[in-house]
C-alpha cells in the first residue's frame, strides 16, 4: 500500500507516529513560512503542516499545487494548536516532511464542496468529480450498507440469492421495454427485463422456496424524480405462503433496515384497503405521517342553488389546522396551484372557521350560518382552522383533493422528513380498464390491463366475479408505503394453469398469443408448481427515503438526467453504418 492511514483515521493517540497518507487537495491557506494543506479522501480529511521557509525541496513542491492535485505525503502526527472541532481529525495535524505529487489537476469545473456552485446538468457531466463531494459519497454509503443488511437479513431468513437473465424475451403487458437486436438471429430481439418475475415464479417451481436477488431492471417510459429507465428492485418471492406470511416477513425487514440503518424503531405496520385510501387520501399511497382526511360533504351541500356543487359527482374538503388566517392572496395563489393542468380542478372553495367561532365561507350568499355549522361539523373544524373544498367529477377531484391535502401538509410544515410512517396497502383492483395510457402500449388501449402484472391471483372470493363484473376482482396484492412514497410491492401469484388461462382471456389475449408469449411459465404449472408470491421493493427508491431526500439520482452512482441520457459517455448515442448493416436494421429518415 502506497499510504500508512487514511485520511480519516487518525486522533490524538497517534501523537508522534510517522505516516504517510494520500489523497487530494482540497484547499490550501498560504501563511507565508507555513503552508496548510487539507488533504481529502473518501475517509474524511487530514490538515498537513508544511515549513516551507527551512525546506527548499518542499517549497518547489508546494508553488505548483492547487485544488484536486493527488498527493502522496509522508510526516509525523502532532497536535494541533488551533483545534477544529467540527472535523473527526481537528485535534491533530501532520508535521510533512516529504511530499510527492502522484498526479497533478486541472482546475474542476465546479467547487468539491458540499455546497458546491455547480448545476445539475453540469455535476452529472463531470460525475465523477461530483463523486468526491461528502454529501454524494455518502449517500452512496447509505446504498451500500442498506444492500449489505438487507442480504444479512434475508440470508437469515433462509432466502437464496440467484442471478435471472438480463437478455429475456419482449412482452406486451406493463410498461415499453428496452429491445436489443440480436445478431446471430436475424431480425429478432431480445428486450432487457422489466422484473424478473417470471423467472422468479420459475425458480419456485424448481424448489427454490426463497429467492432473493437484489437486480437491475429497465423500462423505457416517462421519466421523474424517482424514476430511471434503469432502476435497482430487492426481488424476493416465497412458496408455500399466503398474504399474511409474507407481510409479516418483509415488515420484518423494513423494520431490521430502520433500526440498524436509521437507529429507529418502527411500530407494527397498519394495514389499509386500497378503498380507503381513495376514499380518505385520494391516492393509493397516502402519506399518513399527518391526518387531515378527506371529507365528503355532498348531503351537506346540494340543493342550496349552488350550481358548482349540485352538478358535481362528488364535494370533498379537507380541514387545514391552524390555516384560517391565510390572506385572500394566499388563498387566491392556492386556487390557482388546483387549476393547473396536472390537477384540472375547476376553483376552489374555502370556509374559515374564526378565532370568535364563526365561519366566514367564499360562497356565503349560498350558504347561510347553520348550513355552514354542518360544514365545520363534518370537518371536526375548530377556530383557527380553513376548510378548503373541490367538487367534480370523482375521479378527478378525488385525485385533486389528495394532492392538496399533501400540499397543504407541505405549507403547514406536516412532512417531516426525519419522521416515518408506514402502512401496508391491500385489496387493490385486479384488473383497470384502459382508455389509452400513454405509458403503456397502444395495443392495451381499449381493453382490461393487469393493476400489478398477469401473475396475480385474485382473492379467491371474488374468482366468480372474473366471468360477470371484472372489474369488481380484488386482487391478492399489497403495497408498502411510507410517508407517502410507496417502496415496495407484490402479490400472490397464480400457480394454477387453468386459472392463467382465463386471466389471459380476461385481458384480451388469444390461446395463440398466450401461449405464444408465456407458454413456457403455463407449462411449467403442469409440473407440480407449489402457491407461491413476493414482493419488490424499489431499491434506490428506499434509498433515497431513508437518505431524507426526494430524488433517486444522487443515490446512483451513475444516473441519467431527466431525457433518459448519460451526459457524461453522451449516450444513447449512434453506431456505424456497418454495426446497422451486422444487426439487420435499416434506417429511416
Amino acid at each position: 500500500m502506497l499510504r500508512t492511514n487514511t485520511c480519516g483515521e487518525l486522533r490524538i493517540e497517534h501523537v508522534n507516529t510517522t505516516v504517510t497518507l494520500c489523497g487530494w487537495v482540497q484547499r490550501i491557506k498560504d501563511l507565508g513560512g507555513l503552508t496548510f494543506i487539507d488533504l481529502r479522501d473518501r475517509y474524511g480529511i487530514t490538515q498537513l503542516k508544511l515549513n516551507i521557509e527551512s525546506d527548499t525541496a518542499l517549497n518547489q513542491t508546494v508553488k505548483g499545487l492547487a485544488r484536486e492535485f493527488v498527493l502522496k505525503v509522508t510526516g509525523t502526527v502532532i497536535e494541533r494548536e488551533s483545534k477544529n472541532k467540527n472535523n473527526p481529525t481537528g485535534e491533530i495535524e501532520i508535521n510533512v516532511r516529504n511530499i510527492e505529487i502522484l498526479n497533478a489537476s486541472i482546475t474542476p469545473p465546479f467547487t468539491i464542496e458540499d455546497e458546491t456552485d455547480g448545476g445539475d446538468e453540469l455535476r452529472m457531466k463531470y460525475r465523477y468529480l461530483d463523486l468526491r463531494r461528502n454529501n454524494v459519497r455518502k449517500n452512496l454509503e447509505l446504498r451500500h450498507r442498506m444492500a449489505l443488511e438487507t442480504r444479512n437479513y434475508l440470508d437469515k431468513q433462509k432466502f437464496i440469492e440467484v442471478e435471472t437473465p438480463v437478455l429475456i424475451k419482449s412482452t406486451p403487458e406493463g410498461a415499453r421495454d428496452f429491445v436489443v437486436p440480436s445478431r446471430m438471429n436475424k431480425n429478432q430481439f431480445y428486450a432487457l427485463p422489466q422484473s424478473p418475475q417470471t423467472f422468479k415464479q420459475l425458480l419456485m417451481v424448481s424448489g427454490f422456496d426463497r429467492y432473493y436477488q437484489i437486480v437491475k431492471c429497465f423500462r423505457d417510459e416517462d421519466l421523474r424524480a424517482d424514476r430511471q429507465p434503469e432502476f435497482t428492485q430487492i426481488d424476493c418471492e416465497m412458496s408455500f405462503v399466503d398474504q399474511e406470511d409474507i407481510l409479516q416477513t418483509f415488515e420484518g425487514l423494513t423494520r431490521h433496515l430502520f433500526k440498524v440503518v436509521k437507529g429507529i424503531d418502527i411500530a407494527t405496520i397498519e394495514r389499509m384497503t386500497y378503498a380507503d385510501a381513495m376514499k380518505f387520501y385520494g391516492n393509493d399511497k397516502p402519506d399518513t405521517r399527518f391526518d387531515m382526511k378527506l371529507i365528503e360533504l355532498n348531503e351537506i351541500v346540494k340543493g342550496k342553488t349552488f350550481k358548482v356543487f349540485d352538478e358535481a359527482q362528488v364535494v370533498l374538503a379537507i380541514c387545514a389546522k391552524g390555516a384560517a388566517e391565510y390572506t385572500r392572496k394566499q388563498l387566491d395563489e392556492l386556487t390557482e396551484w388546483v387549476k393547473r393542468p396536472q390537477l384540472g380542478a375547476t376553483g376552489l372553495v374555502y370556509a374559515r372557521h374564526n378565532a370568535d367561532g364563526v365561519i366566514k365561507s367564499s360562497v356565503d350568499k349560498f350558504y347561510n350560518e347553520e348550513e355552514l355549522k354542518k360544514w365545520s361539523e363534518a370537518c371536526r373544524s375548530q377556530p383557527g382552522d380553513l376548510i378548503l373544498v373541490l367538487a367534480g367529477a370523482e375521479e378527478k377531484t378525488r385525485k385533486a383533493a389528495g394532492e392538496l391535502r399533501l400540499e397543504m401538509g407541505n405549507r403547514l410544515g406536516l412532512r417531516d422528513k426525519n419522521k416515518f410512517s408506514a402502512l401496508w396497502v391491500i385489496d387493490f383492483p385486479l384488473l383497470e380498464w384502459n382508455e389509452g395510457d400513454p405509458n403503456l402500449p397502444a395495443s392495451l388501449a381499449g381493453r382490461w390491463h393487469a393493476k400489478h402484472h398477469p401473475f396475480t391471483s385474485p382473492k379467491p372470493e371474488d374468482m366468480d366475479l372474473l366471468n360477470t363484473n371484472p372489474g369488481a376482482v380484488r386482487a391478492n396484492a399489497y403495497d408498502i408505503v411510507i410517508n407517502g412514497v410507496e417502496v415496495g410491492g407484490g402479490s400472490i401469484r397464480i400457480h394454477n394453469k387453468n386459472l392463467q388461462a382465463k386471466m389471459f382471456e380476461v385481458l384480451g389475449f388469444s390461446k395463440e398469443e398466450a401461449q405464444k408469449q408465456f407458454g413456457f411459465l403455463m407449462n411449467a404449472f403442469e409440473f407440480g408448481a407449489p402457491p407461491h408470491g413476493g414482493i419488490a421493493f424499489g431499491f434506490d427508491r428506499l434509498c433515497s427515503l431513508f437518505g431524507g431526500a426526494e430524488s433517486i439520482r444522487d443515490f446512483i452512482a451513475f444516473p441519467k438526467n431527466n431525457s433518459g441520457r448519460d451526459v457524461m459517455i453522451d449516450s444513447p448515442a449512434e453506431i456505424s453504418d456497418e454495426q446497422l448493416k451486422e444487426l439487420f436494421i435499416k434506417t429511416y429518415n
